[in-house]
């Protein structure tokens, strides 16, 4: 879920941190950052969360009988 109400605070998402590469970010109050670290200024973005992919769906359960008319 991208809108719980207990998030583990980090950089990656934060409001206040802008990303210069895949694992460092430009923090407002800290400077450069890595995506892990936090602080106590921490901000939530939703918007800057990227959710986990889903898994493919299974269909080797299935024959080609089920998919026929």
């Amino acid at each position: 879920m991208l809108f719980k109400k207990k998030i583990a605070p980090s950089c990656s998402y934060c409001a206040r941190a802008g990303k210069i590469d895949d694992k460092t970010y430009l923090c407002k109050k800290r400077g450069m950052v890595s995506c892990g670290q936090s602080c106590r200024r921490f901000k939530y973005d939703p918007l800057k969360r990227v959710p986990p992919r889903r898994k493919p769906a299974d269909f080797s359960k299935y024959d080609d009988v089920d998919f026929s008319l």
